[in-house]
């Protein structure tokens, strides 16, 4: 009877091991299926074709303390100054809904527009669809900014050096008409931070 009994205690422990090592393999597989999904949304490329809404200010930028450089991307840094950019820009009329940005894949035009004022260019999407460069007709006075080129959850992610960013902010608020004494404020956020760029979070 005491054999019996161990024999089974035995069948019992083996057939559990053998349960939870497929419990683990599933949960494993399922694990590695969501962090492909993640992945493919975060690394999935930009096409940049469609309208797209303002949906605040995009920021990156690095840290360097102590000798260590701190990549402070999507952050609780970055969040608080993209927090602080759009109370500036909105006093100014750039909030999120006010303007929307249309990208044509067919002739690589595109067009910003802000209230009633329509501003056109050319893009051009490279470097593995990471970076952009948009130039601007002679209502931004041919201007024309590289930058790069994130896909996000909902849309996409553009940030420009400061003074190419700064160069188009006052642009727009010159055409719609609206001071532009905030903006200076903008520029100053880029203090005590290295490789600090802004831009526009876009969604569709």
């Amino acid at each position: 009877m005491k054999k019996l009994f161990s024999v089974l205690a035995l069948a019992a422990v083996v057939t559990v091991s053998a349960n939870a090592q497929d419990l683990t393999s599933i949960l494993g597989g399922l694990g590695n299926v969501l962090t492909n999904a993640a992945g493919a949304i975060y690394s999935a490329p930009v096409s940049l074709n469609g309208t797209y809404s303002y949906n605040g200010v995009a920021i990156s930028a690095t840290s360097s303390e102590g000798g260590i450089l701190t990549n402070l991307a999507g952050s609780a840094v970055t969040s608080g100054l993209e927090s602080k950019a759009d109370s500036y820009l909105a006093k100014v009329g750039i909030k999120p809904g006010a303007m929307t940005w249309t990208f044509n894949n067919s002739d690589n035009t595109f067009s910003v527009k802000v209230g009633s004022i329509s501003i056109p260019g050319t893009y051009k999407v490279g470097d593995g669809e990471k970076t952009v460069t948009l130039t601007f007709g002679k209502s931004m006075q041919f201007l024309c900014m590289t930058g790069s080129l994130e896909s996000s959850m909902n849309g996409a992610r553009m940030v420009f050096t400061v003074d190419k960013a700064m160069a188009f902010f006052k642009k727009v608020v010159a055409a719609i008409g609206q001071s532009n004494n905030s903006l200076g404020s903008i520029a100053k956020l880029a203090d005590g931070y290295d490789n600090f760029r802004i831009g526009f979070k876009l969604s569709k």
